[in-house]
């Protein structure tokens, strides 16, 4: 009894402290989810009191012990962070899901298959009858539609008297309308029609043979037409003509409504031809070979391919014969290859031209081969045979891909009548008494599994164009090198500087065969790029204290010496200094270190000269020795340890003419060395960046990143003749998501000369392209752009002249912004912020004098991410911009349009090619939006189109001369009356300064006050004179005023009436001329 009890009383004590972990982790999310939404609103959180993933885990551990794994922990905090409204479970953080939506198959770890039968979803056909089932599936794409066809008539609801069998069904794109044959009919359905079903179709017949398909022909020229192609069991193929008017007019003429909606099929057009001796199974068009195709059960004629022309003559006709006929085909675009399947249990693949000998077969049916449809962009092959078995072939390698069979359902169900692949949504759907949709796995994997490329944030990425490749580094000091344009890992370096010593910034050289590396402890080292071998390396200095010589930030320099290297530095104190390495030296040394300039730019400074010390070196450097010339004494101020004034990013731009190096720091001040001038100026501080004001955030004035924006003669040749985007692609890049409906699109049309390409062709040599010399456009000075804490991006000359100050329009405004990039010809800027969206900007035209800002445009902005942004790259020739983020996942996207492509270190291989397929990861939900130009609100006054009026002035200065013009007038009054009413309209006279209105479409005061229409309101008309004393004076000037109006007319009638009503006014101030005007006569 001892045991027991004790047993019991440990379950109980169990049981008791579980639900008090329970309850505290219930309050640390309750806490987090508060503290996320106070983020968003743009409240500040001391750094001490903000979660993170690293104190959330922790709080976890703490709670339920080591039994809960970093990644689920991780899982459940980026969820929180994207939505904190959203409900929470506590079996996540254990890696259990409620519902299967939330959990990956564990099929999908095993082994990579096409479709995931797992996740097939059941669409059961409501108001269907007994025994029913799906014959004919048609998807629309162009209206993102699917049309399903019963054959007990389901389609045909209004036809509930007919109990002819439904064959077949298509969309007639022209007539937006549905067909769909029966038996013996051809009936016509207009399914947005509104009212009762028995008023929106029309039957077609008599038919001379059993109909058993039908196809639409994609015709885009033919108004208000469509061609139908029938096929029947006589081997008839008719080509059917319908056109609008044979259904709008005949609907209207009778009250009937039955009688009315039977057409004769002898009023139509129609021509038929008989190409096989047996049954018409399928009917196709292939718009690409401009030809149908039928296929039959006969031998001899199993399969036919010719134009629609030789349904009219009696030429032969392009024959493929086959065992026992065929069954179904289709059409492959890639391949250029037809596959057919029959009762043979063999699928042939035939050359379009070659009738004689297929050019390959597939073998692995067991039964006889009933449907088959191809997935043109993974160039695959779906067969079905009527044992329920299906499988997916690779058309270009012939192999077997996989093999699944659908086991659900009784003996009932067993027949799948048919199938198609919708290419948009990635889903294979069969129709039977139920409708089921296989999903591609590729489809899942990319919408429900979470990116992961490190298992910690990511610190650092780099992508090297020479070889392709991409590195990363997590918070674990791991490297890895992916390959770019598939997305396979290449090798990867464990703990490079040292067992738990973390990277922190990283650089690759020109050449791409280099690439070095910084840790938190200060050491830098230089590696082999193509093997990941160590070659040299900056040991740790003695006396160093713990991340006081932190690296933030490095830069390759070119070394005017071979076997030299040579790499510019930034710690985190704000030191610049320059590493070098020699050949036949293993270790790295510091050779040059710039000096602080912060103390004496505070100081009041805002020019400091250089001079330059003259040193002995057995190799040249880009920047020379310099040391600060203080002209008069300074004074040393007291460092405010609440105020941080150490430089936090940098920026070099070296090229003909400019020797520069832009530094913006803690508090908000760029500083810039020009070593060309030997000169080091403050280019902008922030007001009040030296007070600490304890209720505002102490970071709100940091520089997060600083970029040189500089165009080469080259570069700005090139610039005039592309564009951003053309027409074409920017058709292309909308038309996913617009057929959705989902996306939120603010379309920016084409600007004459405004928009530049985010393509990038390859760089060609400048003899090649301009022979015999031809000269080149100067090159502008360079242009300083600056990411803020605040959100703001900032644009600058090198005087400190404020030239563009933009808040980026994302969902949450005032986002801080954390990384920027360019491409080489500087059209386009990228930024990031701190809730993973990247922002896209339009700077070609920009960067031309005078540096109008209306053209800078933001262009396209998107989630991609949903915590921070570290970096973002933009690959100009293939149009990707890659992200990183502390989630540890490294992300790829279209740059046109937004379009989320994969991630490194997914299963499956990359596709960073233009697809229509748009997808979203699993923890992103906003959509991209594009941005609406400003100029069409802006520059283009409104122009109002007035009606006639009737001007009496105009009617009584008519003479009777102008009733002559009138040829036969019936009576004298009527001439006269009606012949000067209509000769007396006119415009009306509008005032020259009337009001004019016009949308300012300014986001920086947000979304209403930014959308109101601002009026300019002329200036009053001054007092004409001072107030006046006596009546005599008041009577003197109100005749003087009024009779110095417009033409010299004084109307003395009116005059008491307004000198009495000026006696009224207090104080006596003659208004007169601005409320009295004078009437003409």
């Amino acid at each position: 009894m001892d045991i027991s009890e004790e047993k019991h009383s440990d379950i109980t004590l169990q049981t008791s402290s579980f639900k008090t972990a329970l309850d505290g982790f219930g309050k640390l999310v309750e806490y987090t989810a508060a503290q996320k939404k106070d983020e968003r609103a743009g409240l500040f959180i001391q750094k001490e009191d903000a979660i993170d993933c690293d104190k959330f885990y922790a709080s976890v551990q703490e709670l339920f012990g080591p039994e809960v794994k970093n990644q689920d922990v991780k899982c459940f905090y980026r969820k929180l962070c994207n939505n904190p409204d959203a409900s929470m479970d506590w079996c996540e953080i254990f890696g259990y899901f409620s519902s299967e939506e939330d959990a990956i198959a564990s099929q999908m770890d095993e082994e990579n298959l096409v479709f995931l039968v797992s996740r097939k979803q059941r669409v059961v056909i409501s108001g269907s009858r007994r025994r029913d089932v799906i014959k004919c599936i048609v998807k629309i794409p162009q209206l993102d539609l699917l049309i399903a066809a019963s054959q007990r008539g389901l389609i045909t609801v209004f036809n509930s008297q007919d109990t002819s069998w439904i064959t077949g069904c298509d969309y007639l794109s022209q007539l937006k309308r549905i067909v769909a044959t029966t038996e013996r009919t051809i009936i016509v359905w207009d399914y947005k029609a509104q009212g009762s079903s028995s008023q929106n179709y029309f039957v077609i017949k008599p038919v001379d043979h059993c109909l058993l398909c039908v196809c639409v022909v994609p015709v885009p020229d033919q108004l208000c037409r469509d061609d139908i192609l029938l096929g029947d069991d006589g081997g008839f193929v008719t080509r059917f003509t319908v056109n609008s008017d044979d259904f709008g007019l005949k609907q209207a003429k009778s009250k009937k409504k039955l009688q009315n909606q039977v057409l004769d099929s002898k009023n139509f057009k129609s021509v038929k031809r008989k190409l096989h001796n047996d049954w018409v199974m399928k009917i196709r068009y292939i718009p690409a070979l401009n030809c149908f195709g039928s296929c039959s059960l006969d031998s001899a004629h199993s399969l036919v391919l010719e134009t629609l022309k030789r349904l009219e003559d009696n030429s032969p006709v392009r024959e493929f014969s086959m065992p026992r006929g065929a069954n179904n085909f289709c059409y492959c675009t890639k391949a250029n290859v037809i596959v057919t399947g029959g009762d043979d249990k063999v699928l042939r693949l035939w050359h379009p031209n070659i009738s004689t000998k297929p050019v390959g077969k597939l073998v692995g049916h067991m039964f006889s081969i009933t449907e088959i449809v191809s997935n043109e962009k993974d160039q695959h092959v779906i067969s079905l045979s009527t044992a329920k078995v299906f499988r997916v072939w690779d058309i270009q390698t012939l192999s077997l891909l996989q093999v699944f069979h659908d086991s659900q359902g009784g003996p009932g169900d067993m027949q799948i009548y048919c199938m198609i692949y919708d290419a948009n949504h990635g889903m294979l759907i069969t129709g039977s008494s139920v409708i089921d949709m296989y999903p591609l796995t590729r489809m899942i994997q990319d919408t429900k599994q979470v990116p992961h490329t490190h298992e910690r944030e990511i610190n650092v990425m780099l992508y090297n164009k020479y070889f392709r490749q991409v590195l990363t580094v997590c918070s674990e000091s791991i490297i890895k090198v992916w390959e770019f344009e598939t997305g396979l890992q290449i090798y990867q370096i464990l703990d490079p500087h040292g067992f738990s010593v973390e990277l922190t910034s990283a650089a690759v050289d020109e050449s791409g065969f280099l690439f070095a590396t910084g840790a938190h402890n200060g050491t830098v080292k230089i590696w082999d790029f193509g093997s990941g071998q160590e070659m040299k390396m900056l040991l740790e200095g003695k006396d160093w204290k713990e991340e006081e010589h932190r690296i933030r930030r490095l830069i390759f320099l070119k070394a005017q010496e071979k076997h030299q290297y040579l790499v510019l530095a930034l710690e985190c104190t704000g030191t610049i200094k320059m590493i070098q390495g020699k050949e036949d030296d293993v270790y790295l040394m510091v050779i040059w270190e710039l000096p602080d300039a912060v103390p004496l730019l505070q100081d009041g400074n805002r020019v400091v000269s250089l001079r330059t010390s003259a040193k002995d070196r057995s190799m040249a450097i880009p920047f020379p020795d310099v040391q600060l010339v203080v002209e008069r004494k300074f004074s040393q101020h007291t460092k405010n340890p609440a105020i941080n004034i150490e430089v936090n990013c940098i920026d070099l731009l070296q090229v003909e003419g400019y020797n520069l190096i832009a530094a913006g720091t803690l508090n908000g001040v760029i500083i810039l060395w020009n070593f060309v001038t030997s000169t080091v100026k403050e280019v902008y501080r922030p007001e009040d960046c030296f007070t600490v004001d304890p209720d505002l955030d102490p970071k709100r004035f940091r520089i997060n990143d600083i970029l040189f924006l500089f165009r080469t003669p080259e570069c700005a040749r090139r610039s005039s003749e592309d564009s951003i985007c053309s027409s074409s692609q920017c058709d292309s890049s909308k038309s996913p998501q617009s057929s959705k409906g989902s996306k939120q699109s603010i379309h920016e049309s084409d600007v004459k000369g405004g928009q530049t390409d985010v393509t990038e062709r390859e760089q060609q040599p400048v003899e090649k392209r301009h022979p015999g010399g031809v000269n080149l456009p100067e090159a502008q000075p360079p242009i300083l752009v600056t990411a803020h804490e605040d959100g703001h991006l900032r644009l600058w000359t090198m005087e400190g002249r404020l030239l563009k100050d933009m808040l980026p329009f994302t969902k949450h405004s005032a986002i801080s912004l954390t990384s920027l990039c360019t491409d080489s010809c500087t059209r386009i800027l990228l930024a990031a912020n701190l809730e993973g969206h990247v922002i896209l900007c339009n700077i070609s035209s920009f960067l031309d004098p005078p540096h109008d800002e209306k053209k800078f445009k933001q262009v396209l902005s998107w989630r991609a991410h949903s915590l921070e942004i570290i970096q973002v790259i933009y690959v100009e020739d293939k149009q990707v911009v890659l992200t990183a983020s502390v989630d540890g996942s490294v992300r790829l996207w279209h740059a046109l349009n937004g379009h989320y492509c994969g991630y490194f270190g997914q299963r499956r291989n990359l596709e960073i090619s233009q697809t229509s397929d748009f997808i979203l990861p699993c923890d992103v939900s906003e959509y991209p939006i594009e941005i609406k130009e400003e100029s069409k609100f802006t520059e283009k006054k409104q122009k109002y189109q007035y009606p006639l009026i009737f001007d009496r002035e105009r009617c009584t200065n008519m003479s009777s001369m102008s009733l002559l013009f009138k040829r036969t007038p019936p009576k004298a009054f009527q001439v006269e009356h009606d012949f000067k009413f209509f000769q007396s309209l006119s415009s009306p006279k509008i005032r020259s300064h009337a009001l004019e209105g016009f949308m300012t479409e300014n986001r920086e005061a947000g979304i209403v006050f930014g959308s109101l229409p601002i009026y300019r309101v002329p200036s009053p008309t001054s007092l004409r004179s001072l107030p006046l004393i006596s009546v005599e004076a008041q009577r003197d000037s109100v005749d003087g005023i009024m009779g110095k109006k417009k033409g010299g007319h004084v109307q003395h009638e009116k005059a008491p009436r307004k000198r009495s009503l000026k006696r009224n006014l207090v104080p006596q101030i003659n208004l007169a001329s601005c409320f009295f005007p004078a009437l003409p006569k």
